[in-house]
């Protein structure tokens, strides 16, 4: 087990939600996970968990809304409940008790994989001889699917062009009819990453 580090529930006793003080909690560290809700999908990473609930590191402020849910790299999701925030973190009630050692070992009905955002957006796919609109269907830190009619070959380099993002480069890893999966030769920090994902769905975020 990765996460044998046990502390009390100071975070959550400074967050005021009394009620969780009880509950054993685990470190863990540099843990990805998406919270879900309403205005989108956003990045965050899971700093400690107990059976009744879980802090994060955040990127950026947290989406203001009601219904919000953790997802981890195996597809798994966890109904949560905001208890406190402060800058750059935020602590979340489970509303269910939870399996703590099957989420801290990441065990879902996926194999861990790296975290995709369900975020579409136009783009500018360059090649050596040809610019071409297309649309991102969904991205990670290491590459993303797109839709475009234009015809591109396996292995083939592109340039991604978009206002919403740096420009980057890829190589086309497969395709099925107009969509192309591909890679990116220089990948996203994970922090750089969550940023893109917040100015894309609420760019308000960035600026609280």
């Amino acid at each position: 087990m990765e996460h044998t580090a046990f502390r009390p529930d100071a975070e959550f006793e400074a967050g005021g939600a009394a009620d969780l003080r009880a509950a054993p909690r685990y470190t863990l560290l540099i843990r990805a996970a998406k919270l879900i809700c309403a205005q989108g999908e956003f990045i965050c990473v899971i700093r400690d968990v107990s059976t009744t609930g879980v802090s994060v590191r955040l990127f950026h402020s947290l989406p203001k809304c009601d219904q919000i849910a953790l997802e981890l790299r195996t597809g798994e999701i966890y109904e949560i409940e905001k208890r406190w925030e402060k800058p750059g973190e935020a602590g979340f009630e489970f509303n269910a008790p939870v399996d703590v050692q099957r989420l801290v070992t990441e065990v879902g009905q996926y194999p861990k994989r790296g975290l995709r955002l369900g975020i579409e957006f136009p783009v500018i796919i360059k090649t050596l001889t040809q610019r071409n609109s297309a649309i991102i269907k969904n991205i990670s830190q290491q590459g993303a699917r797109i839709e475009c009619d234009t015809l591109l070959a396996m292995d083939q380099t592109v340039h991604i062009e978009s206002g919403d993002m740096r420009e980057v480069q890829a190589k086309v890893r497969w395709r099925r009819s107009s969509d192309y999966g591909v890679v990116f030769d220089d990948t996203f920090t994970l922090g750089d990453f969550a940023k893109l994902a917040a100015s894309l769905q609420c760019p308000a975020l960035l600026q609280d």
